[in-house]
């Protein structure tokens, strides 16, 4: 069957269809992406405003249209941390089913951590053993650990490339005085989370998902030979550190002329660079593994189990 996974996050909205069946790894048909950067919408009052709220619709109309062209029998729509949180969150949600037709299921941060989980663990198999998986979205960092499908620790944490570049990053390029507040407050955050993840074994692999961890590894990191015709992108925390600073110098709108770093993560590719490095530092991790499939793929491998 032909699958579509509508994933409107805090930083784009984003369209992958897919032909899947039972027993089979998904294959990619069609991708469509409207860039969001909904942080920069959100008034005072944490709502979304009004240009936000069109652009939202906008994008999820233009998704809906690529989805009927390529005829596809089912579609997974998703929200996740952008409209969780927002303060009119609900009211946008219904403005989108009224115009569109399209009812967003909203995502908790637990839920972005276990599905997400749940893709890597079939991407790499169960002889990766005990996992530990980063995935930084716009609005979240989620981390989740565990020996299973689904992760035995799974938490979603405020420090989204996107929101952390609004918080912290308000020049560009950034000053260090700003960059240095942020891993600061990244540190805090995430020394409050260790203790959730005490009692697991030391994890035997380590994973990075989501396009800015992706990036980053283009950027910074190490090509090494895979299983069959696929190479495996490595991210150092050495390496990550050594181009931190680097990148930060340059001005955003320069950014997309390095490896890996595109349009829509150039302005806050920064902040994200320093949520990795400081949750890589928080767990102890020199190195982890880049995963080509996250939450979007996890969604879609739960609706097919559901099937079977």
């Amino acid at each position: 069957m032909r699958l579509g996974v509508l994933d409107v996050g805090s930083n784009t909205v984003h369209l992958l269809i897919v032909d899947a069946h039972v027993g089979a790894a998904p294959v990619p048909m069609a991708s469509h992406k409207s860039v969001l950067r909904l942080m920069r919408y959100l008034e005072a009052d944490g709502s979304i405003s009004a240009e936000g709220v069109d652009a939202i619709l906008e994008s999820v109309r233009s998704a809906s249209a690529v989805a009927r062209q390529n005829n596809i029998d089912e579609l997974l729509p998703m929200a996740t941390s952008a409209l969780r949180e927002a303060r009119n969150g609900q009211e946008v949600l219904d403005l989108i089913t009224a115009e569109t037709g399209i009812e967003l299921q909203v995502l908790s941060g637990e839920d972005e951590a276990r599905l997400t989980f749940f893709a890597v663990r079939r991407w790499y198999g169960w002889s990766a053993a005990d996992t530990l998986l980063f995935d930084i979205g716009g609005g979240s960092l989620e981390i989740a650990a565990g020996a299973d499908e689904y992760p035995a620790v799974s938490l979603s944490l405020p420090l989204g490339a996107g929101r952390s570049t609004i918080g912290f990053l308000h020049d560009d390029p950034p000053t260090a005085a700003q960059m240095n507040a942020l891993r600061e407050h990244a540190r805090a955050v995430l020394e409050e989370a260790l203790p959730a993840f005490a009692d697991l074994p030391t994890p035997a692999h380590v994973v990075g998902s989501s396009k800015t961890i992706r990036s980053l590894a283009r950027l910074a990191g190490s090509v090494v030979d895979g299983v069959g015709a696929l190479d495996r992108f490595l991210l150092r925390r050495s390496q990550l550190d050594d181009w931190i600073p680097r990148l930060a110098r340059i001005p955003a709108d320069a950014r997309p002329a390095l490896p890996g770093i595109t349009a829509d993560r150039t302005f806050q590719i920064v902040a994200g660079g320093i949520v990795l490095s400081e949750a890589m530092a928080a767990f102890k991790v020199k190195e982890l593994e880049v995963s080509p499939w996250a939450l979007r793929e996890g969604v879609l491998l739960r609706y097919l189990d559901h099937l079977s």
